[in-house]
């Protein structure tokens, strides 16, 4: 089983957009997914086509058992006769479980490591919430990779290396994750986003994966909770179900 945890702290950069390309991506690659929904928003789940599903992952994270997570799988409500990830549902109870971890010393940080024990999913992707706090160190605790995702805007270069400093910290205890790298997502044709890759380009320099560009088509799937291919003929689908395939095959 392979686990990516998809993080950024600052939110609105699109993290659960590129979450859940890469789950079409390698779904229609024939792999067996599964997205977990760590953000208290649920995003990911909304964008699945799953609304205040039970058990969600706020359960999950209540208890300390190995295996949990089994309980709390869902199918996607995506089209049947295309990609199909599975489902850990997010949950706004999530927004108070976060101090509950915290009165665990011992096992705050690892719950969902220890509710993943025994999943047979090709892949995890585990879509964190836009914080540092334990809700996200759970997630990197419980992945062998992280991919951050950041836009072409002023001072993501900065938001970058303050995840990958994070991302570093745990991988010095466990040995685990590492960095896959640095998505920039909804690249428009400005010269000011074409500035700010650059930077993030000689920043980074082989961490920056195929980027995303900025697409109608990406937002109209995400509104109406289906996948990019499910759109047919829809102007830009297939290009940026084709950037998603593209990233999904560096990773």
């Amino acid at each position: 089983m392979q686990s990516i945890a998809v993080v950024n702290q600052k939110g609105g950069v699109g993290k659960t957009t590129v979450t859940l390309g890469i789950a079409e991506a390698a779904s229609a690659s024939g792999m067996r997914v599964l997205v977990i929904d760590l953000d208290p928003q649920a995003n990911a789940s909304s964008g699945l086509g799953v609304w205040n599903a039970r058990p969600s992952i706020d359960d999950v994270l209540a208890e300390a058992r190995a295996g949990s997570v089994n309980d709390a799988i869902c199918p996607s409500n995506w089209p049947e006769d295309g990609p199909q990830p599975d489902l850990v549902p997010g949950s706004h109870l999530l927004a108070s479980r976060e101090p509950l971890l915290a009165a665990d010393p011992v096992g705050a940080q690892d719950r969902l490591r220890l509710s993943l024990a025994g999943a047979d999913h090709d892949l995890v992707l585990i879509d964190c919430p836009p914080s540092l706090g334990l809700l996200c160190i759970n997630g990197l605790f419980a992945a062998e990779r992280a991919v951050i995702v950041t836009e072409p805007a002023a001072w993501a270069a900065d938001g970058v290396d303050l995840m990958h400093n994070t991302i570093e910290r745990v991988a010095g205890r466990l040995g685990a994750p590492r960095l896959a790298g640095v998505v920039v997502n909804r690249v428009g044709r400005t010269r000011d986003n074409r500035y700010w890759c650059e930077q993030l380009h000689d920043r980074f320099g082989d961490l920056v994966l195929p980027q995303i560009q900025l697409r109608a088509a990406i937002a109209e799937a995400s509104g109406q909770s289906t996948s990019l291919r499910a759109l047919g003929k829809r102007p830009g689908a297939a290009e940026a179900a084709s950037q998603f395939s593209e990233l999904w095959n560096s990773l």
